[in-house]
């Protein structure tokens, strides 16, 4: 990099001014003089000494770390868009969350309404199912008592009959002598010779 006259003449005029500052203090030490350091011109090169080193100082900042600053400040503004864009999307996806979250609200009062009624209507289904079996049952019952009920009927006439007639024969024989057979035996025939043939 090549040096122009006008930027190199500052430099030069800055560094000149230094040796000179820093200098003059020896001068003045010899003499035997007071302190150079508390004279008003000691203050005055302690007023410029600080001024160019801040000088120097600035400009090296500016020079040197002004881009850096630069990259520094673009970096953060970039993640404080970036954040922003990030917070806006979560904010979004929140939002879609919670109508997602409410909608789901809605549906589980929805979906325990319909199990409310379709519990209920279950229950009255049952209900009706097991009056009816309970009644065919009921009928059931009935006829298998009535059957029964006619068929030990059935069964005690038929008892009765065969007793009555073996108490009939019983007493029959006991009766029965053979005159009186032989006149039962001769009515009998008698009868069959009155009926037509």
């Amino acid at each position: 990099m090549k040096l122009k006259p006008r930027r190199f003449l500052p430099w030069v005029a800055s560094g000149v001014l230094a040796l000179a500052c820093a200098a003059a203090p020896v001068f003045a030490a010899e003499e035997g003089s007071p302190d150079p350091v508390n004279t008003p011109v000691g203050v005055a090169f302690h007023w410029f000494n600080f001024l160019l080193v801040a000088g120097a100082l600035t400009y090296l900042v500016r020079k040197f770390m002004a881009p850096q600053f630069h990259s520094a400040a673009e970096s953060i503004s970039k993640a404080i868009h970036e954040a922003g864009d990030t917070r806006a999307a979560a904010e979004r996806e929140l939002q879609v969350a919670e109508q997602s979250l409410a909608g789901l609200h809605n549906e589980v009062q929805s979906m325990r309404g319909e199990a409310t009624r379709e519990s209920v209507a279950e229950a009255e289904r049952l209900r009706k199912l097991t009056t009816t079996e309970t009644e065919k049952i009921a009928r059931a019952a009935q006829a298998e008592i009535h059957a029964a009920e006619r068929a030990g009927l059935q069964e005690l006439r038929s008892i009765a009959a065969l007793l009555g007639t073996q108490r009939a024969a019983e007493i029959l024989r006991a009766r029965m002598t053979p005159g009186t057979e032989s006149a039962l035996f001769e009515s009998f025939v008698a009868e069959l010779e009155r009926t037509p043939q």
